[in-house]
């Protein structure tokens, strides 16, 4: 079968030039492709902001880097994030963006899928900083996949076509990735798989502390 539009937006959490976390997001952005997918790649400079500063919001408002961010984010129906572990977290760049992006209403975090991925020289993949990345997507109102991909010893992994050396990893990325796309599809054009979304169950409406917007069928 055909798959309907699903629009995609696939970004690494690294700004330094030959990341393995770059690389992995290529790799997924070829694939998402193939199965389908219409695929934006952004890189982490695209949404290098300066340090978040509530002074600085008052007076300049929101950097141009997060305001891209919300405008591709905008454009697409899921997004796919490649991050660094730095100490067992995410990356500091990263997690600027998205604080700076928080600040927009509506939100655009909100009722998307999301999927996570990393890759690491260690044994476990950057895994730790994944479940890191989850907390502040998921408060964000973000559906993020429950499989995560975690790539280990990823210096040696790659081929130098930019595959997995590894056919078991090769199956199962793509095995994940068409199962998020599977996801992203039916929350997109099925109804009945769309989800409303509230930050606290039982607080009352606040604009000062709101992040989530529930999200509603048409």
């Amino acid at each position: 079968m055909e798959r309907a539009e699903v629009r995609v937006l696939v970004f690494s959490g690294s700004l330094r030039a030959g990341s393995l976390n770059t690389r992995l997001a290529d790799l997924a952005a070829k694939i998402l492709r193939d199965n389908g997918a219409h695929v934006d790649v952004a890189t982490m400079g695209d949404f290098a902001a300066p340090s978040y500063d509530g002074d600085l919001e008052k007076v300049q408002g929101i950097p141009e880097e997060a305001a891209e961010l919300r405008r591709r984010l905008e454009a697409s129906d899921a997004f796919v994030i490649a991050s660094p572990e730095y100490n067992a977290s995410m990356s500091g760049v990263l997690k600027n963006a998205i604080d700076w992006t928080s600040r927009f209403r509506p939100q655009p975090w909100a009722g998307r899928n999301g999927l996570l991925m990393s890759a690491s020289p260690s044994m476990v993949g950057g895994n730790r900083g994944l479940w890191a990345l989850r907390v502040p997507l998921e408060h964000l109102g973000a559906s993020i996949h429950p499989d995560m991909f975690s790539l280990a010893q990823a210096h040696t992994a790659f081929t130098e076509e930019g595959g997995l050396a590894d056919a078991t990893l090769a199956e199962r990325l793509t095995g994940t990735l068409v199962a998020f796309l599977d996801i992203a599809e039916a929350g997109k054009h099925y109804f009945c798989a769309r989800r409303a979304w509230v930050e606290f169950l039982g607080e009352r409406a606040d604009p000062t502390i709101d992040r989530v917007e529930r999200v509603q069928a048409p």
